[in-house]
């Protein structure tokens, strides 16, 4: 359990999972110099002591959030975090988007529910057979509306409103989904390396965002308090 873990358990799991190693330093963000320890060989060493302190207050808000019945959406289409992020996501029931961010995915959401309901109508025809009354050609084509729909919108399935809370992994690659949230008013919780820009974010997690091991610390601080704080809702 990562939040039962004392402060000096967890910053050695963290240099152990390569949280503390930043970008370059000529790919840096200067907003992020508060949250940088030192330089190493050309590279930006976050200060882990402050990464455990933000990852303990976004952990927190996080319970928070379930507690009060709030949703989650994980947002992270990096290729070494795709997977990852829709594993999360099913682990506490929320939602993911782990492939493309499409533009309005948030902004414009009643196109996204009327694609989503399209996705639903499909996949039912399907499996009732519907398809077999089709030609080749024309079920095939609807075969592949229905696996792209899937595939870029498939971890938003059950989600009827926007979400409460958005978990951005890669603020760079994923800062459209970023400026929707704000724009919104959409509270977002980021995982921020070097090359990122705090102001952005609402909460965050100074750390690496590349490693899959630092990711798979942190999201799974994320789980546990996710799931503990729908365990006390469920309660009330």
């Amino acid at each position: 359990m990562i939040n039962s873990l004392t402060p000096k358990q967890a910053i050695k799991k963290m240099i152990y999972a390569g949280m503390h190693f930043g970008h370059q330093k000529r790919n840096w963000h200067p907003k992020m110099a508060p949250y940088i320890y030192t330089e190493r060989n050309g590279i930006h060493i976050i200060d882990l002591i402050q990464t455990y302190t933000y990852l303990q207050q976004v952990c927190s808000f996080l319970t928070e959030c379930a507690k009060g019945g709030k949703t989650f959406l994980f947002v992270g289409t990096k290729k070494q975090a795709s997977g990852l992020v829709a594993k999360t996501a099913s682990m506490c029931n929320s939602y993911y988007v782990n492939q493309r961010w499409l533009g309005g995915m948030l902004t414009n959401w009643q196109t996204i529910r009327t694609s989503l309901d399209r996705l639903i109508e499909l996949e039912n025809r399907e499996f009732n057979g519907e398809f077999l009354n089709y030609s080749k050609k024309e079920a095939a084509t609807l075969i592949k509306e229905k696996e792209r729909l899937q595939k870029y919108l498939g971890g938003l399935k059950g989600m009827q409103k926007l979400p409460d809370v958005v978990i951005i992994i890669g603020q760079t690659e994923e800062i459209h989904a970023v400026y929707e949230c704000r724009k919104l008013g959409i509270s977002s919780v980021t995982i921020l390396d070097t090359d990122c820009n705090p102001s952005l974010a609402d909460f965050f997690v100074p750390a690496n965002d590349d490693s899959i091991a630092s990711l798979q610390f942190i999201l799974t601080g994320f789980v546990e308090s996710i799931l503990n704080g729908q365990k006390q809702f469920q309660k009330l």
